[in-house]
């Protein structure tokens, strides 16, 4: 009846669809696979701390799987003389993405600086904390039987001082220790 009509609601609904599937693409970046595997050397954990470098000590450094009543526990340590890297992830289900978020505290990760001399005044920032919302994320991009990889980064406060520390590109190869 009007097909220069049909052919305009044409054009538009093709358009509709184009733009609609380029922000579904773009909208697709966080990766269900972990991502890729980062660059920490066998048997360490690498970060930036509020920009400086931690590198934890190939002996510090291991990761374990516990499995009890069907739900697995991943734990992941890492150490220098005066710094440490800890993450936990309670309900862990293999190669993946686990959002660190204060509407789930089974899934953790800290940073510390123990004082030797005097364990009390040891110093601890924890992810997530009260009312944080997401402050991060730990990548496992791939698991064999006897080793872990994958990446991770967040923010963590202290409760004792308020102060916060941005922990960013981090990354872990590890081995597993059962």
């Amino acid at each position: 009846i009007m097909p220069s009509l049909v052919g305009s609601e044409m054009c538009i609904r093709d358009r509709f669809i184009m733009i609609g599937s380029l922000v579904t693409l773009s909208s697709c970046s966080k990766s269900d696979d972990g991502g890729d595997g980062g660059d920490a050397a066998a048997g360490t954990i690498t970060a930036k701390v509020n920009g400086s470098q931690f590198t934890s000590l190939e002996i510090t450094s291991f990761a374990s799987l516990t499995t009890a009543s069907n739900q697995t526990t991943l734990v992941m340590q890492g150490n220098t003389q005066s710094q440490a890297i800890n993450m936990i992830i309670n309900g862990y289900n293999g190669v993946g993405s686990y959002e660190l978020s204060d509407s789930n505290v089974f899934i953790i990760a800290s940073y510390i600086e123990p004082n030797i001399s005097n364990p009390l005044n040891s110093q601890t920032w924890n992810a997530p904390f009260q009312n944080s919302g997401v402050v991060g994320e730990i990548n496992v991009s791939e698991q064999t039987s006897t080793n872990i990889k994958g990446t991770f980064s967040f923010t963590c406060k202290n409760t004792n001082d308020g102060s916060t520390k941005n922990i960013t590109e981090g990354s872990f190869n590890l081995e597993i220790m059962n």
